[in-house]
C-alpha cells in the first residue's frame, strides 16, 4: 500500500501541475523512494495505435519509479481539450468522484513510498452537474500539494485556493512556486516573500523556467523530505 498519498492542484489550469508533480517523483526517487503517479481523468488525449493518450499522464508514467498500465496511471482519457465535464459529457460518459476515488484507492493499495494524484485544472473545476473535482480529495482525504504559477494575480489566487483547501477540511501539505512562463514576473521576489509569509505550509521549491520536458532537471530544486515526515 502506498505510505504516502498527496493531491495535487492549482491556482488555475496552464500553472505546471504536472511539470511539478513529475518533479516531485524525481526528486522522491533520488531519495531511495518507491513512487507511482497518476491523472485519473485526463482531457486533450491524442489518438494511437494503443489508445487514447495523453502528454500529462505520460510525463507522470515515465517520472514514477515503479512501472505501470498507462490505463492505471490515467483510467479516464477523453479526447477534446476542453474542460473534463464537457468532454466527457460530449464523450457520452457519466463522471463521479466515486467513480474516480475508485480508480484512486486501487492505486493506493500498490506497494509504493509516494503516490501522487494530479488534479484537472484549479480547486474548483466541475467534474459534473454536482460536484467539483474537489470532492476526489476530499472523500480520500489525502493532503493537498498546491501548484503556484508566478504571474501576475498569483497572490490572490493562492492564498483563496489554499483557503479553499482548509475549508474543505483537508491539510495543505505545502506549495510550489513554479516559473510557468519565460517573462520573470514584475517584483517576483516580493511576491514569493509574501506567499511564503502567508500560505500556512512550507514552500517545497521555487522551480525555474525550463522549455523542455526535463523534470529530473527540476527535481535538484525541490525539498521534499518534509513529505515523508510522521
Amino acid at each position: 500500500m502506498a505510505k504516502k498519498t498527496f493531491f495535487v492542484t492549482g491556482t488555475d489550469t496552464g500553472v505546471g501541475k504536472t511539470m511539478v508533480s513529475a518533479a516531485i517523483l524525481e526528486a522522491a526517487n533520488l531519495a531511495g523512494k518507491r513512487t507511482l503517479g497518476m491523472k485519473p481523468i485526463a482531457s486533450g488525449c491524442e489518438s494511437t495505435p494503443e489508445g487514447l493518450r495523453n502528454e500529462d499522464a505520460l510525463i507522470l508514467q515515465q517520472a514514477a519509479s515503479e512501472t505501470l498500465a498507462y490505463e492505471l496511471v490515467n483510467p479516464v482519457a477523453l479526447a477534446p481539450a476542453i474542460a473534463p465535464h464537457v468532454a466527457a459529457a460530449q464523450a457520452g460518459r457519466v463522471m463521479s468522484a466515486d467513480r474516480l476515488v475508485g480508480f484512486c484507492r486501487g492505486m493506493q493499495m500498490r506497494p509504493a513510498d509516494l503516490l501522487l494524484i494530479e488534479g484537472a485544472g484549479g480547486w474548483r473545476v466541475p467534474l459534473n452537474d454536482r460536484e467539483t473535482y474537489s470532492a476526489v480529495p476530499r472523500k480520500l482525504g489525502v493532503p493537498v500539494i498546491l501548484v503556484v504559477a508566478l504571474r501576475l494575480g498569483c497572490i490572490n489566487q493562492a492564498l483563496l485556493t489554499a483557503e479553499a483547501i482548509r475549508n474543505d477540511g483537508l491539510i495543505l501539505a505545502g506549495w510550489v512556486a513554479n516559473r510557468a512562463e519565460p517573462e520573470t514576473m514584475s517584483c517576483e521576489q516580493e511576491s514569493l516573500d509574501y506567499l511564503r509569509a502567508h500560505i500556512p505550509a512550507p514552500c517545497l521549491g521555487v522551480l525555474p523556467w525550463i522549455t523542455g520536458v526535463e523534470p529530473e532537471a527540476l527535481a535538484g530544486h525541490l525539498s521534499v523530505d518534509v513529505l515523508f515526515e510522521n
